[in-house]
């Protein structure tokens, strides 16, 4: 199953019409979080809003997860060890208020923490492998390192 969420703040049917275009072609099950889009899907199975367990059941259960750059979404990707694409809205679009989802789904690309789909084609591209692996796994706690170099800074 993939599973797709998009925020709590805004639709974005943009995202939802090309995962509906696209989902015939994947022959697996799209779930997508769409939180009052005008656009009606037809080939992937909608929900309008998650309460935290719901979103936090669907992650789990997922093969995979694609959603737009939102950091919550992206964190609770990497601590499940599950692969995710970003894809960002566009302010220029009208899909939010500035360009902040550009720059962090760029930044997600160059560390190589996230696959980042900028348009139909490499979503599509993305979403009909069906071996995308985690490449940056989070733990639910910070590490030593960056414990130690916290209480190393505090003390001088």
């Amino acid at each position: 199953m993939i599973f797709a969420t998009i925020g709590t703040q805004a639709p974005f049917d943009r995202f939802i019409k090309i995962l509906d275009e696209i989902a015939p072609m994947s022959n697996e099950l799209i779930i997508a979080q769409t939180y009052k889009g005008r656009y009606q899907p037809k080939n992937i199975k909608t929900i309008d809003f998650l309460a935290p367990d719901e979103f936090d059941k669907l992650c789990h259960d997922a093969r995979l997860i694609v959603a737009h750059a939102g950091m919550g979404t992206i964190i609770s990707a990497m601590t499940k060890g599950k692969p995710i694409i970003v894809f960002p809205r566009i302010a220029a679009l009208g899909e939010h208020r500035n360009e902040h989802q550009l720059a962090t789904s760029k930044k997600m690309k160059e560390l190589g923490y996230a696959y980042v789909a900028n348009n139909k084609e490499e979503l599509k591209e993305y979403l009909l492998k069906k071996d995308l692996k985690c490449i940056h796994q989070l733990g639910l706690e910070a590490s030593n390192t960056l414990i130690n170099n916290l209480i190393n800074y505090i003390k001088k």
